[in-house]
Formats: C-alpha cells, sequence, structure tokens
C-alpha cells in the first residue's frame, strides 16, 4: 500500500509529538508500506513568523521567511526516522528531487509536478520522502507558497500525482465530528463523509481539510482524518469519500416563485420556519429560498405554485405583519457546482456572462460551493450555454 501522511501543525508541536509520529511512520514502513510525509511547520510556528514582519517585505521575502517552520519540520521529522532506523530524506524547495512547482502566476505547474511527483513515487521502496507542506518553488528557483492550508493540498495533491492508495491527514481532531466539540456537548466523530459534504463545510469554518486540497482528491485516491494520538496511521479517524466534480446542472422542468411580502420579515423570528412548514406539511418540495428584508420568496415545482399560493395566503390572513403573496412562472434554474475554490470569484464567472447578455436574473443563490441563477425559461438554453463557455 502507498501512502501519503500529512502532519499538521498541533501533531508536530513537541519533540513528544515528533517522536509519536515517527513512530507511527516507522511502523507503517516495517509493515511493507510506501510512505511518503508532508509536514507542517511546528505548532503555531508560521503564524508567529508572520506577526513578526512589522514591516514592508515583498513577497518573495515573506515566503522565505515563513518556510522556516516547515523546512524545520522536516529536519526534526527525518532525524527522529533515522533514530528508528528508517531511511529517509527531507525535501524542501531547491532540493534537487523537490516535487512541487509553480508557474509565472503563482499556480501549480501540473505537468511539471506530475512529472516530478511520479519520479519521487519511483523511490518510496528505498527511502522516505519528508517533504515540506506549504511551499512550492517557481521555475526559477525562487520560493513560493500553495496558500492558506498549503500542507493539506500538499499532502492530497502529492497523494493524486504520486498514485498513492490513500492520503491520511493527522490532526488535533478526532476526524470529522458531529459538531465542535469545544461548543456542542456529544459531539462524535463521523466515520464516513462525502467530499462535498466536507468541502461545504470546510468553506464555512470547519478546520478538518483545507477546500483546496478536496480539489485534487479522486474517486480512486482515498483520504482520511485521524487524530495524531491515535499513534495507526493504516486505521480509524474519517474517510473521506468520493471526488469533487464541477457539474453544470439545468433543471428540466419549469419552477414558480411564491413570493410573500411583509413589513420587517427578517426580523420577525419564525415566519420563514413557519411559511416552509405550511409548504412541507402539504409535501411540497421547495427547490431554493431567498429573503429581502420585506420579502420571502420560495421556489418550487410549477404544478405546486397554486396550491402553495394558496397555503401562504392562509398564513397572510393570520398574521398582521405580512401583506400579500404573489406568483410567477416559467423560470428556469441553472445550478453550478464547484468552479473556482473562491466563492466571489465563482459567482462572477457565473453571473457575468449573463449580465451581459441582458438576460434577466429573478435570482442569484450561493453556497459554498456552487451558484444557482434563476432566469426565464424563455432564456434557459442560452443561458447554459453561456455559462458553459466560462466553464
Amino acid at each position: 500500500m502507498r501512502v501519503v501522511a500529512k502532519f499538521g501543525g498541533t501533531s508536530l508541536g513537541s519533540g513528544d509529538r515528533i517522536n509519536r509520529a515517527a513512530d507511527s511512520i516507522a511502523a507503517a514502513v516495517q509493515q511493507g508500506h510506501e510512505v511518503a510525509v508532508v509536514a507542517s511547520a511546528m505548532g503555531n510556528t508560521t503564524d508567529e513568523l508572520l506577526e513578526e514582519i512589522n514591516y514592508d517585505a515583498d513577497s518573495a521575502d515573506r515566503a522565505e521567511i515563513v518556510s522556516m517552520g516547515e523546512r524545520t519540520s522536516v529536519r526534526m521529522l527525518k532525524g527522529a526516522l533515522a533514530a528508528r532506523g528508517i531511511e529517509a530524506v527531507f525535501l524542501e524547495p531547491g532540493s534537487e528531487d523537490w516535487p512541487i512547482i509553480t508557474d509565472e502566476y503563482g499556480e501549480v505547474d501540473v505537468e511539471e509536478t506530475q512529472k516530478r511527483a511520479h519520479a519521487l513515487a519511483g523511490q518510496l521502496k528505498d527511502v522516505v520522502p519528508v517533504i515540506t507542506g506549504f511551499l512550492a518553488e517557481d521555475h526559477e528557483g525562487n520560493v513560493t507558497t500553495l496558500g492558506r492550508g498549503g500542507s493539506d493540498t500538499t499532502a492530497v495533491m502529492m497523494g493524486d500525482y504520486m498514485d498513492a492508495d490513500e492520503v491520511v491527514i493527522v490532526t488535533d481532531v478526532e476526524g470529522v465530528m458531529t459538531g465542535d466539540p469545544r461548543v456542542v456537548e456529544g459531539a462524535r466523530n463521523v466515520g464516513k463523509i462525502s467530499v462535498d459534504e466536507l468541502r461545504s463545510l470546510s468553506f464555512r469554518g470547519a478546520e478538518v481539510v483545507a477546500p483546496s486540497a478536496l480539489s485534487y482528491k479522486t474517486g480512486d485516491l482515498g483520504v482520511r482524518v485521524v487524530h495524531y494520538q491515535h499513534g495507526d496511521l493504516l486505521s480509524g479517524g474519517t474517510s473521506i469519500e468520493g471526488e469533487f466534480q464541477n457539474l453544470i446542472d439545468l433543471q428540466e422542468q419549469p419552477i414558480a416563485c411564491v413570493t410573500v411580502a411583509g413589513r420587517a420579515i427578517r426580523n420577525s423570528p419564525g415566519i420563514l420556519a413557519d411559511l416552509a412548514s405550511a409548504i412541507a406539511d402539504e409535501e411540497i418540495n421547495i427547490e431554493a429560498n431567498s429573503s429581502g428584508m420585506d420579502s420571502l420568496t420560495f421556489y418550487v415545482d410549477e404544478d405546486d405554485a397554486e396550491e402553495a399560493e394558496a397555503l401562504l395566503h392562509d398564513r397572510i390572513v393570520d398574521d398582521e405583519t405580512l401583506s400579500s403573496v404573489t406568483v410567477e412562472d416559467e423560470i428556469a434554474v441553472i445550478r453550478v457546482t464547484g468552479g473556482d475554490p473562491s466563492q466571489s470569484a465563482l459567482a462572477h464567472q457565473v453571473v457575468a456572462p449573463l449580465s451581459d447578455a441582458h438576460i434577466h436574473l429573478y435570482d442569484v443563490i450561493t453556497s459554498a460551493t456552487s451558484v444557482s441563477v434563476f432566469v426565464p425559461w424563455e432564456d434557459r438554453e442560452q443561458a447554459l450555454s453561456l455559462v458553459q463557455d466560462v466553464f
């Protein structure tokens, strides 16, 4: 089995934890597995270094300075492995076998990186490479970085490009939890989670695996998250399943929007739940909803629009904060999932060509990893074509 093991800053935060990491790596190697290691900076070293740069340093100098955390970690971990009789080598930007190369725009040069990663994979029978996470190198030999959460990105990218069976993210949590254990009493480990679910959670604050890393997750590559105290790289934790896909979907049937207007709806607790429950109680599916200061809109199948309107009208009569309900039909929805990991960029990419073509937008609804646009049914084919051209 070929494994890429990534150790986060907390899991390398002291000499004892480095020894624990080295023990788990050595155990896997001694069982006959091929192991490559990605190491983050020890503890909070990177943040501490950044805090100390209280002068106007250029990007090249900043990259060199913050790289010192990872450079120290790989040396410490390589030394601990050597003390256990494991043949290991540390790799950092500038090393002869360094794998991750970026282009003039700071983006990963996929072809060159794949070639180097494949060559490195050919050495795994003889040596354990300990690779600095987060860091990269451009074609001129300058140090570059992969951004926030870059060590996760390094690990999953290397897992993909080295044809690994599994990437193991060793961190300070028991895999993915049902809630933040510091806040939610009784939070427990989730044994399995899809890459789409985790990517959405990661965009919204779940500090488990960086969203950028999950873009490199393929269906054949296993990714697992384990606690550093677990001590076994080959079992436990949470398995991340599937692969993240960029999808553009046009809903086949037209939908309708049912809009309720009222005074200061947003400042009236419970109204959204009450209206949504009224619709759900009649087994009408809500495709999406949006809100304004004085309105709530529910998107439903066109065939259900009149019934939904009647149900909501009954609520309006009984609630003096609500004024009226209206329906508009013949609406198409195009959903784009994936694209640029920056949500603002994704929304712009989807909306801009529609705006340029003067296609009316009823609504734009975003989530952490998707954008849905609602356009006139008669414009659906043109809108779909314009969005597909972007991606």
